[in-house]
């Protein structure tokens, strides 16, 4: 991967260099860069979009990292909300707790075998609470994102969500929005407010 002005990844790797001077090594961010690259290339239908995704993607990783390790301070509450294909489920779990919230709670969610795109049902059901995914994707599960957080939420994922002592796990007994009429999934998408709305009085107070 070398430096040139006319490759996006070289240019995010020299960014993120100067972001986390003192925490990463370049090698330690081209590595990352790398990775997400990797991961995301598999499933992108759009490769326009690619380099925007993997910089997301890249960046959120080596924060997780960089909390899990220590090397910075966490400054809210860490929420990981997961499900099979991060396109329902925790991506309006982790929507709506960072819309309820303000901001005092910070919020990944992943999916053990993350699908394509975000369900467009969910999508409009959230719409209609006055949030737009219009940054979100689906991502993958990884052990940077485990650590990191104080609170892993899972949600029809089973086994494959790995377990981390000291953690505090929740496992929310939700239906999968996947292949539902809108009015299903706003059934849904009250369920798990309310669970959210649970969970963050339990976090916050």
């Amino acid at each position: 991967m070398t430096s040139t002005t006319d490759d996006p990844y070289a240019r995010l790797v020299d960014d993120l260099a100067y972001s986390y001077e003192g925490v990463f090594s370049r090698d330690d961010i081209a590595r990352a860069v790398a990775n997400a690259h990797q991961t995301l290339a598999v499933n992108a239908t759009v490769t326009h979009y690619l380099p925007v995704l993997v910089a997301k993607q890249a960046k959120e990783q080596l924060k997780a990292q960089a909390q899990a390790d220590g090397r910075i301070a966490k400054s809210v509450p860490e929420l990981l909300f997961v499900c099979v294909h991060n396109a329902g489920r925790s991506q309006m779990a982790a929507a709506l707790a960072e819309h309820l919230s303000a901001g005092h709670v910070h919020v990944r969610s992943a999916g053990s075998q993350p699908t394509t795109e975000i369900n467009p049902i969910v999508v409009e059901a959230l719409r209609e609470r006055g949030i737009e995914l219009t940054s979100a994707y689906p991502k993958p599960l990884t052990d940077s994102a485990l650590k990191a957080a104080d609170v892993i939420i899972t949600m029809g994922c089973g086994d494959s969500c790995p377990y981390f002592p000291g953690k505090r796990y929740e496992d929310w007994d939700v239906a999968d929005p996947a292949g539902q009429p809108i009015h299903v999934v706003r059934e849904i998408r009250d369920d798990i407010q309310a669970r959210v709305t649970t969970l963050l009085r339990e976090v916050l107070h």
